[in-house]
């Protein structure tokens, strides 16, 4: 999932409809972002999901620029999603799929 840069309370709004169409909370919540292998980028990622119960599994890619990053964690509803979502965004060069 990529954040639409034009207009992100529109994503956010349609993303969180969405959520609570066919999410029920709480429920373990799968995120995936890949970020240019710097130890800050690991960091930053780390220190976004610093304290909540979230197990993060680190995967480099084949050429070793970047690091894909499974975040899964359990989350009491759409806008505890949406708020970690947005908190990884700040993050320079961070995909999020």
């Amino acid at each position: 999932m990529e954040e639409n840069t034009q207009n992100p309370e529109a994503f956010y709004a349609k993303l969180k409809n969405e959520l609570e169409q066919t999410t029920v909370f709480p429920c373990e919540y799968l995120y995936k972002f890949i970020l240019p292998d710097l130890a800050e980028n690991r960091e930053a990622l780390h220190a976004v999901f610093l304290n909540s119960n979230a197990l993060i599994t680190e995967k480099p890619s084949s050429g070793g620029k970047y690091i894909a990053y499974s975040v899964r964690l359990v989350l009491s509803s759409a806008d505890e999603v949406i708020h970690y979502y947005q908190e990884a965004g700040k993050i320079k060069g961070i995909i999020s799929l």
